[in-house]
């Protein structure tokens, strides 16, 4: 088997209390001496001269960061890649945009630290029915990925395996991540970033899970398996414990690849309907959302004739919505797919993402913000998701209501969805999507018409 290509690895993974904590004080100290630095600078500064220097300050901070971030892995690396999808509307852009390089940049860990994870976790008789790749085909915040081959079968598989230790870094990494956040001063001074940690910390325990991960793979690979758009690894029991999931090997190219972007526009858009018509299978039918949106967890296999098909890895992120929850949530979506403020407002205020005390301003300027998120779904025509600047009125209109209202954390299932949507609408844009994602909707949106 051809071995991957080499990246720089990890030699010694920091997961350990004192390590960790060592680590995290140092990097306390460094950010806290240079926002001083920054602040002393400012004094004599013009305005132009300041605003200058404020963002090298932050380039700087965020530079320091994502490097430990990725020497420590888990809570650390995983808040740095939650917080660039929420960065676009609480981080400076200079920050928000280092922060993401943390969800493709992570270095492996070298392969005798991980041999030892599956010596403990396969034992001595499984692990000589595999041949294992010790070169990682893939790394993440918390934990990597090998190929193996089952050597009585031939059969190939990839195995996901989970950094030691980082399960008991969590509670220790949150409460320090708070007062680094709070040294670098990137995150706004209210109650409602609290739920921003409080959703890391749930991720994390939730992604941490494998034997959890194993079912919901399961559930997918079978609710799938009989449309030929999607591809889902099938899972292998035998080699799956709480620290190790085994799956089949799928191959496919990255979803921003040159092979992808440069089919034809009936193609890209066949890929664009495929995982626009899961989301809504995931919100609507299932109540189950795979909420990590980042590009990791999809591959295309090229089959050409309009059968390209869909590969969907990493369902450690999955969020099971409740039957109420879902019934607001229609409500509050058909007031908008149907043009009814009525209905909007009576969906928003049962959710609690709106409180009918609230300044009408606000309200006019919620209603605003939500009626922009869907407008790919307001005319029956193809949406163009590509050229727009929809994400940036997005954007002004965020920063209003935060700059200009009090913030309150909304209900941790609307965070989630919130991502979820955020996610793809960038999946269809790279795509160059030209799509009717209205008579997609349309079939979940019937019944609430009425009301």
């Amino acid at each position: 088997m051809a071995a991957g290509k080499k990246k720089k690895e990890i030699k010694n993974l920091r997961t350990g209390t004192f390590a960790r904590g060592f680590s995290l004080a140092k990097l306390g100290l460094q950010a806290s001496a240079k926002a001083a630095g920054n602040a002393v600078g400012n004094l004599m500064a013009s305005e132009a001269a300041q605003t200058i220097r404020n963002k090298a300050h932050v380039l700087e901070q965020v530079a320091l960061l994502t490097k430990e971030f990725g020497q420590l892995k888990g809570s650390l690396m995983k808040a740095g890649q939650m917080l660039s999808v929420y960065g676009e509307h609480f981080l400076p852009p200079e920050a928000n945009l280092i922060l993401k390089t943390l969800q493709s940049d992570s270095p492996p860990v070298e392969w005798d630290e991980m041999r030892k994870v599956l010596n403990r976790q396969l034992g001595k008789e499984r692990m000589n029915e595999l041949e294992i790749d010790p070169v990682a085909i893939g790394a993440a915040s918390l934990g990597q990925v090998h190929r193996a081959t089952i050597k009585a079968t031939g059969e190939e598989i990839v195995l996901k395996i989970q950094y030691p230790g980082v399960d008991k870094a969590i509670d220790g990494d949150i409460k320090a991540l708070k007062k680094l956040f709070a040294i670098t001063e990137w995150l706004p001074k209210v109650p409602a970033t609290e739920g921003i940690f409080e959703e890391v910390k749930i991720m994390l325990k939730q992604e941490l899970d494998y034997e959890r991960e194993l079912e919901q793979l399961s559930y997918f690979h079978e609710t799938l398996s009989g449309d030929a758009r999607y591809v889902v690894p099938r899972p292998y029991r035998a080699y799956c414990t709480r620290r190790v999931l085994a799956m089949s090997y799928e191959e496919g190219v990255p979803v921003d690849s040159e092979a992808v972007l440069s089919l034809s526009q009936e193609r890209r858009n066949a890929i664009s309907e495929a995982a626009l018509e899961l989301y809504f299978k995931e919100l609507f039918v299932y109540r189950k959302i795979q909420t990590d949106p980042h590009f990791g967890n999809y591959r295309v296999r090229l089959k050409g004739k309009g059968k390209d098909q869909l590969l969907l890895f990493d369902y450690g992120a999955v969020r099971e919505l409740t039957a109420p929850f879902m019934a607001r949530y229609k409500v509050m979506l058909g007031g908008l797919y149907w043009d009814k403020r009525e209905l909007f407002d009576r969906g928003a205020y049962d959710l609690g993402v709106m409180e009918e005390s609230d300044p009408e301003e606000l309200k006019e300027l919620f209603f605003q913000l939500c009626a922009a998120i869907v407008e790919p779904f307001a005319e029956e025509a193809p949406y163009d998701w590509k050229q727009n600047d929809l994400p940036k009125r997005v954007s002004r209109l965020t920063w209003d209501i935060v700059k200009r209202f009090p913030m309150r954390a909304p209900p941790r299932e609307v965070v989630f969805l919130d991502r979820k949507m955020a996610g793809m609408f960038t999946f269809m844009s790279v795509l160059g999507a030209q799509v009717n994602a209205r008579r997609l909707l349309l079939p979940y949106m019937k019944d609430v018409k009425s009301l």
